[in-house]
């Protein structure tokens, strides 16, 4: 019978490595000085080439065989974290990044609910209200107001934000599936679609090419390898709401690298936002061990 609490915590470990990964992007971002479509392009590629590489390292032919083999759920997976790669970045060019994460702090929720609709995973009350303080602080980081300028990257933004939920809870419904070959080929996807719009797609320096693949590999490949494995062991909406540790971190790794000192908001609604997901894992902690001793009492008794 599988350790139910150290696949819990394994799960936790794994989603708070990929917002970890994921918070790197604007760092990378800040290095590059080409259009968001070549980003994407070159992103997407070496990311996807990172993790088709440790599939077949991992897998051997197997693993070759799951790249071309996804099945209905790894197909399904990959369209929707393509969907939701190609919409992040033009929604950043059309409206401010506050705009865009107020949209990104409702996933927990929006995971939660499809979670809810489509596997019957009722989130805890816990959960729920953690969820409630990680937006709150998010909200407070993040400021700008919405005019008609907006709409359209907003829509755009709401587009990602459902997209990515559907995507957790596509792989916490296709356990079985290969869904570290699907971040694969979502990646190569994304990059294939960038190419009619990207405008420095060639003109790239190899300084460039060299922070595009590191780029591909610790933002993208690590960061998907490690959510596709991480979100299999944990309840949906909980896994999105510990990736909104990725909100907070951002900051943090631009001013380390550029020393750009974050605002009060900022370092106030990110410790808002540290301090729901780390009592939403210490609460939510208990509850296996409570199981695994209500199981063992239970077991005890059965044999008296």
């Amino acid at each position: 019978m599988p350790d139910v609490p150290s696949q819990h915590r394994a799960g936790i470990a794994l989603v708070v490595a990929a917002a970890i990964a994921w918070s790197t992007a604007p760092f990378f971002t800040r290095l590059l000085s080409i259009d968001s479509w070549s980003i994407l392009f070159w992103r997407g590629l070496f990311g996807g080439s990172f993790i088709a590489l440790f599939v077949m390292l991992a897998q051997g032919r197997h693993g070759a065989r799951s790249l071309i083999r996804l099945g209905t759920g790894g197909v399904l997976v990959a369209c929707l974290s393509t969907l939701a790669m190609l919409a992040f970045i033009p929604a950043l060019q059309m409206t401010s990044t506050a705009n865009v994460a107020i949209v990104i702090a409702a996933q927990p929720f929006t995971t939660a609910a499809l979670g809810w609709l489509w596997l019957r995973e009722a989130p805890s009350p816990a959960t729920m209200l953690a969820s409630l303080v990680a937006f709150g602080g998010i909200a407070i980081t993040v400021s700008g107001a919405v005019t008609a300028a907006d709409y359209r990257a907003i829509g755009l933004a709401i587009f990602m934000m459902l997209a990515f939920a559907a995507m957790t809870v596509a792989i916490r419904r296709h356990k079985d599936t290969p869904m570290v070959a699907a971040a694969a080929v979502s990646n190569v996807l994304g990059a294939a679609v960038s190419i009619p719009f990207a405008h420095n797609l060639f003109e790239v320096s190899s300084r460039q090419v060299g922070t595009l693949a590191m780029f591909g590999l610790f933002q993208v490949a690590l960061g998907l390898t490690f959510f596709s494995l991480g979100v299999r062991l944990l309840p949906s909406g909980r896994a999105s709401l510990i990736a909104t540790l990725e909100t907070p971190l951002m900051p943090f790794w631009v001013w380390l690298a550029f020393a750009e000192v974050p605002s009060g908001r900022a370092l106030g609604g990110g410790a808002l936002v540290m301090m729901a997901v780390i009592a939403d894992i210490l609460g939510n902690d208990r509850k296996p061990r409570a199981s695994s001793r209500s199981a063992s009492t239970d077991n005890t008794a059965s044999q008296d």
